[in-house]
């Protein structure tokens, strides 16, 4: 299983970098056309795979694929609103993915049932394929040309609306990583706790992760709309010194309404933290480098769990469950607590 993350997550981490550089050069369009229609056609590939071997590097393919669609698309949506509502419009757009991470373990667990593994993976994957394509010329005939956006608010491409010190950027960017990782990498290895510790069977413990991805779908909207209102910084402190706390209590949890609450906190933590660390990169850098900085921040946060996943793998087959949380509850706690230190007094 962690090994199989990795293989997704790391390709798609790193495919972050070269992701955003492009799409500061070439324009978002392309990049999301990749992201979607392109990701469409290695999980076709994924659920044609022979051997466990194949099932890997097509994943690492879909990761590659997968890479460009963020430093591209959040850019974009910025360019879109004025800055005093950007959280808002970053949170609104994390709602479709969001939806998909909610539904997709419901749909995987039904189709799975139904037509196997392997259809659980192709009967999304067209219908996905010829959607990116109809985006592709939709975006074009709404005027999202090759050229980076300019702000809505300036029309300008090379000054960031809020300027901001290097340091505190290098901060907050650090604890938005560090609160997606461990979050993303804890929660997957849900299913298998509950199955393993409480015998709890793999349909029904993989239905779990809609219970934290269902916080995605109005966590998202709210803690950009928060960030807008209170500050980005109040807003993703709060949400990382919950984090620690919530991931450790995993293992005081039994079936039922304890572990449901817990994996709602840890989902409203994770989706929290995604708009509002997407808002305050771009405000504080210029148009012009926004998708490269962003694709740094997604390497790190997207293809973290793929340098994490098998870290916490380890401590589970070598020691405990109990251990593996109770690791990355701690350690999300003492950056947390760090980072509130260097960012404290500020609201932006």
């Amino acid at each position: 299983m962690g090994a199989l993350g990795s293989a997704y997550n790391l390709p798609y981490g790193l495919a972050q970098l070269p992701g955003g550089w492009l799409a500061d050069r070439i324009g978002p369009r392309k990049l999301i056309l990749v992201g979607i229609s392109g990701v469409a056609a290695a999980g076709l590939l994924v659920g044609l795979s022979p051997t466990y071997l194949v099932l890997a590097i097509f994943l690492v393919i879909l990761g590659l694929a997968g890479g460009g669609y963020h430093p591209a698309a959040s850019p974009l949506v910025s360019a879109s609103v004025s800055e005093q509502n950007r959280g808002r419009a970053l949170g609104l757009h994390q709602i479709g993915g969001t939806a998909s991470f909610f539904l997709a373990p419901l749909i995987a667990a039904g189709t799975a049932a139904a037509l196997g593994w392997r259809g659980s993976f192709i009967s999304v994957a067209i219908p996905t394929f010829a959607f990116g394509i109809a985006l592709y010329f939709i975006l074009g005939r709404r005027g999202y040309t090759d050229k980076p956006q300019a702000d809505a608010t300036t029309g300008d491409t090379g000054v960031p609306a809020i300027l901001g010190s290097r340091r505190r950027l290098i901060v907050f960017t650090l604890l938005g990583v560090v609160l997606q990782v461990l979050v993303f990498s804890s929660l997957s290895f849900v299913p298998l706790y509950a199955n393993e510790v409480y015998g709890i069977s793999e349909a029904a413990a993989a239905s779990l992760l809609a219970v934290s991805n269902f916080a995605g779908l109005w966590a998202g909207p709210l803690g950009g709309y928060l960030s807008d209102r209170l500050g980005k910084v109040p807003v993703i402190l709060t949400a990382s010194l919950i984090a620690g706390p919530a991931i450790y209590l995993i293992n005081q949890v039994s079936p039922g309404w304890s572990i449901w609450l817990v994996l709602l906190v840890m989902g409203f933590c994770q989706y929290v933290g995604m708009p509002v660390s997407e808002s305050y990169i771009i405000s504080h850098t210029p148009a012009r480098n926004r998708s490269t900085v962003l694709g740094v921040y997604y390497f790190a946060s997207r293809g973290g769990p793929g340098v994490i996943m098998p870290a916490l793998g380890y401590l589970i087959d070598n020691y405990s469950y109990e251990t593996c949380f109770t690791v990355a509850g701690a350690s999300m706690a003492v950056v947390a607590i760090l980072c509130a230190v260097l960012l404290w007094g500020r609201r932006d």
